[in-house]
């Protein structure tokens, strides 16, 4: 018997939007009794574009901007990661230049996170206010270098309260030993990073992308200051229920991380009402970012 073709789950995902785009395109339609002026855009405030290192990168970000057109997302809140990590100063550097050059080609369709490795505070810090204040992004991301309630990491910390913008945290809830990542945040130490600094806007990456959720959302229960954003490829029936009843959907951030099917998909079949479903779609998001106005 002949072997199957080797895909990606990132390949798979982002190629089956167009199958898929006749369905979706309700995702973001507008009911009978509003105008297109009332309703929410659709912003997905977890992506991320493909590193320049790679010989397709502009070709793989241009599948992912036409599989958002496809399902209907109008705005993607991104970032560039290094292909290794931990990040060297200049490594986040170039992220941030490539990012940069990639909104340029993508007018009003992507907003950015500055990357940067908090392990170089004064590096780092440079890095976000070049990146707010010259070039117009629209937050913080950090990966796993350092546990996010690490005393290093405060001077990002502060920098992102001081130019009001929030800090996209990467973070799962791992039951096992998990060597790739030793130094990734959960949900508790957001929730205690978030009682340091109860100024800080902190949104706690991927409930669904792996690990223990019900913990994730139960350990931000009274973390008011950090918001939960839905993206991952794992779509257990009831996640998002829980997370409304628990933490409420003005906490909530609509992402799909690049399982663009999958975000889509379990908010579209969610159990909760339309407005809500509209607050998460980009509602909670425009609060976020209006908060450099």
């Amino acid at each position: 018997m002949p072997s199957s073709p080797q895909i990606s789950r990132r390949g798979l995902l982002i190629g089956s939007a167009a199958a898929s785009g006749v369905v979706v395109h309700r995702f973001a339609s507008v009911p009978a009794d509003e105008t297109p002026g009332d309703r929410m855009p659709v912003i997905d405030c977890h992506a991320h574009l493909f590193h320049p290192s790679r010989s397709d990168h502009l070709e793989m970000d241009r599948r992912l901007i036409e599989a958002a057109d496809k399902l209907g997302i109008e705005r993607l809140c991104c970032s560039i990661l290094t292909p290794k990590r931990p990040a060297t100063v200049e490594g986040f550097r170039e992220c941030n230049r490539a990012l940069l050059a990639a909104i340029e080609r993508y007018p009003n369709r992507i907003l950015g996170y500055s990357y940067v490795n908090p392990g170089f505070p004064r590096e780092a810090v440079d890095e976000i206010r070049r990146c707010v204040l010259d070039r117009g992004f629209i937050g913080v991301k950090l990966y796993n270098e350092y546990v996010c309630t690490d005393p290093i990491v405060a001077a990002v910390v502060e920098a992102a309260i001081e130019l009001r913008v929030p800090i996209l945290q990467h973070a799962g809830r791992i039951h096992h030993p998990f060597p790739e990542q030793p130094n990734i945040s959960d949900g508790g130490d957001l929730a205690e990073l978030a009682q340091r600094y109860p100024e800080a806007r902190l949104i706690c990456a991927h409930i669904g992308g792996g690990g223990d959720w019900e913990w994730t959302i139960k350990a931000l229960r009274h973390a008011q200051n950090v918001y939960l954003d839905t993206s991952g490829s794992v779509t257990d029936e009831g996640m998002l229920e829980m997370a409304a009843r628990t933490v409420g959907t003005d906490r909530l951030l609509f992402g799909c991380d690049m399982s663009m099917t999958a975000g889509v998909g379990k908010l579209m079949s969610a159990d909760l009402p339309a407005e809500e479903k509209q607050k998460i779609l980009g509602g909670n998001m425009l609060r976020l970012l209006a908060m450099r106005s």
